[in-house]
């Protein structure tokens, strides 16, 4: 191990699936970039992120502390302090571009600069909020294409939150995003080390690649999980009210169908898996740029998500829910000489955990009351076992609109969903039931399991409570 302080580069994207990445066993997908990342870098297969929506999952991974301990347990909470601080006080020069989706969006949070570009799509935080990719579409004359205008659209209602991007190429969002981060990259001169982090707006939908990138996908055999009528019927009723909201209001350009047909659940994964595609090729561009100006000469590059996307499977649109498609991301860590290379951990982690790693290598000391555990072991390729479980909250919102507070607990073999002050619940068995198709919350040979792990969902928040005490006093 190196006794420098390394550059770190945290690539992130919005809503991307764990299933969307060619060499951790999708061969559908075409993401040459990311796929050497993985085979050069250690690739972590079960990821979970702590909140089921974007700002609570982003503030757990850049605080180190799970939702119902920083309070931010919803999109636009308020969300102004971060880990980025303690990086900035040991001398690092700490940037941003793209999307953070702190609250307010342009806080400094720790960063000397932020260059930020937010959602494609903005109605319910920040309407007219400016970011840099406003500024770049007004200063070309461009008019963003955006809800209003899809709205005119004869087929809007038929789409699934689907359509190509039809402006010039380099205003798409992620193109924007990566090619702003390659102008900064080789025009900033930076002496001390280096905290870059960029984040992606795709594939949040709306799903808008370009045309040919589109194409990549739209003749592929693709695979779609199709709900059943026992499945849905078996949900939790704050979910079946969800699917109905999500019909009737259009989130973020996409107008959820209880029923779609099969070619329009294709075209929307087809346009969801080509944005991953034009990201990974934007990514491979700016490691370009960083290994032309030096700073991977000694660097840590993680690339992970911020939650991913039903995209249908399960009768549901987006996020919200505490569905494997939903809570479990990419996480690849790229370090020659830092990290094992080829590396493959299939061991059960929080996102969060990789932050005690990388405030250890930059030789910032790592609070004790942190609520993440290190991947040091697992990225070092020595014994790790990880943990035996783990969780994920999401505070009622906009959307999910019939739940005061659901929390999820995940072991190796099971999944339990809890809908604080509500008699439903879902509890799948992961062994027999990977998709997560029959609901065996009222299943009474399933009592006993249940039981078990409400009773750990009791003990973790009760445990976390007192861990976080005196950070929490803190932080008032």
């Amino acid at each position: 191990m190196s006794a420098k302080r390394p550059n770190l580069i945290v690539i992130m994207t919005d809503q991307q699936r764990y299933d969307t990445i060619a060499a951790l066993g999708y061969p559908y997908m075409q993401t040459p970039t990311l796929d050497r990342l993985a085979a050069e870098g250690t690739a972590f297969s079960h990821a979970y992120v702590a909140g089921a929506s974007c700002v609570p999952s982003r503030a757990s991974l850049f605080t180190g502390y799970y939702p119902h301990t920083t309070g931010i347990l919803r999109n636009a909470d308020l969300w102004r302090h971060s880990w980025v601080e303690r990086l900035a006080a040991a001398g690092y020069h700490c940037v941003n571009v793209g999307k953070m989706h702190t609250w307010p969006m342009n806080t400094p949070c720790g960063f000397h600069q932020r260059y930020t570009v937010e959602n494609k799509d903005r109605f319910l935080e920040a309407r007219y909020y400016f970011d840099e990719w406003d500024k770049a579409l007004a200063a070309r004359g461009l008019v963003k294409q955006q809800r209003a205008l899809y709205r005119q659209r004869p087929d809007y209602r038929d789409t699934l939150g689907a359509f190509e991007w039809e402006l010039p190429e380099d205003m798409h969002s992620d193109v924007f995003v990566g090619n702003l981060a390659q102008w900064w990259i080789r025009s900033y001169p930076v002496t001390q080390p280096l905290f870059l982090q960029i984040g992606f707006v795709g594939p949040h939908p709306p799903y808008d690649p370009t045309a040919r990138y589109a194409a990549r996908y739209m003749d592929k055999d693709l695979p779609l999980q199709e709900p059943t009528a026992d499945e849905l019927s078996a949900q939790p009723e704050p979910l079946k009210a969800m699917r109905i909201h999500n019909v009737e209001v259009d989130h973020d350009s996409v107008v959820h169908q209880l029923e779609p047909p099969r070619a329009a659940r294709h075209r929307q994964r087809a346009f969801y898996l080509a944005n991953v595609t034009m990201i990974d090729e934007k990514v491979g561009e700016i490691l370009g740029a960083l290994s032309a100006a030096g700073y991977l000469d000694d660097a840590i590059v993680v690339f992970t998500s911020d939650h991913g996307d039903c995209l249908g499977d399960h009768g549901h649109s987006q996020k919200w829910t505490m569905y494997e498609q939903v809570l479990r991301v990419p996480l690849i860590v790229w370090a020659p000489g830092r990290v094992r290379g080829g590396g493959r951990c299939d061991a059960l982690v929080q996102q969060m955990d990789l932050v005690p790693f990388l405030l250890e290598q930059a030789g910032v000391a790592v609070p004790d009351s942190f609520e993440s555990e290190s991947l040091a072991p697992a990225l070092r390729g020595d014994g790790f076992a990880g943990r035996d479980a783990i969780y994920a909250e999401q505070m009622k919102d906009l959307i999910l609109t019939d739940a005061e507070f659901v929390s999820a607990v995940r072991t190796r073999d099971y999944k339990l969903v809890h809908f604080l002050g509500q008699p439903c619940g879902q509890l799948y068995d992961l062994t027999n039931d990977p998709e997560e198709t029959r609901n065996l919350w009222s299943d009474a040979s399933a009592t006993g399991i249940k039981r078990e792990l409400l009773d750990r969902l009791m003990e973790w928040r009760i445990a976390s409570q007192y861990r976080t005490r005196n950070w929490m006093q803190d932080h008032r």
